[in-house]
């Protein structure tokens, strides 16, 4: 289950060093985004025109941002807790000349959000699986979403449950405070109901989901 995120602060730091932001960055500017980026860019592309301003949270190097930045969404605010990703993503906005329409935003989610903006649409590409409690991240990103929520999860299936509890173990075997989780889908999309969005499209790998919700 490479590629998911794990509670922030200083852990995401540690886990998001560098290295890892540079490969990420290299990775896609020669293969394009990876699988659950490009799931929910052409979900949320297949609703329409998408334009307005995103939110973008726990960002990475860019890779979603960049791509809804190139088809209709006009601002983004991008929200990461790792410096490296950060640093790689504005290189990246730098490169394709979208510094004036690209806000970074150093930090967990949670911790940043009373000064972030509402935002026509909402992503969180494989971040939910970065929370124990996705309950609050859930609720503080519904909040800021005027239009679109659109998110990517591990599936909740056993051997997904697997894959990840092998991961935390070798994890946590080397020291690595990262941890990732697979949540029920059923109470996710609870939480998400609850807030006044439905469900839109849904696609899906052996591994992963990718959702968009409107309202």
């Amino acid at each position: 289950m490479s590629g998911c995120c794990s509670t922030y602060g200083n852990i995401a730091g540690a886990q998001f060093n560098e290295k890892i932001a540079r490969r990420e960055l290299a990775s896609y500017r020669r293969k394009g985004p990876g699988s659950t980026t490009r799931l929910l860019r052409d979900l949320l592309l297949e609703t329409g025109r998408i334009e307005g301003t995103l939110l973008d949270v726990g960002s990475g190097i860019g890779g979603l941002t960049f791509e809804l930045l190139e088809h209709g969404i006009g601002r983004a605010i991008a929200v990461d807790a790792s410096a490296a990703n950060g640093a790689a993503a504005a290189d990246e906005a730098a490169r394709r000349g979208h510094v004036a329409a690209v806000q970074l935003i150093e930090g967990d989610f949670l911790d940043v959000a009373p000064r972030v903006p509402p935002a026509t649409v909402v992503t969180l590409d494989r971040v939910v699986c970065c929370y124990s409690l996705y309950e609050p991240l859930l609720e503080e990103s519904l909040r800021h979403a005027e239009r679109y929520f659109a998110f990517s999860y591990p599936r909740d299936l056993w051997y997904v449950h697997i894959a990840v509890t092998l991961d935390n173990a070798f994890r946590r075997i080397r020291g690595n405070p990262f941890r990732a989780f697979v949540h029920s889908v059923e109470r996710m999309t609870h939480v998400i109901d609850r807030a006044g969005f439905r469900l839109v499209s849904r696609r899906q790998t052996w591994q992963w989901s990718a959702d968009v919700y409107g309202r």
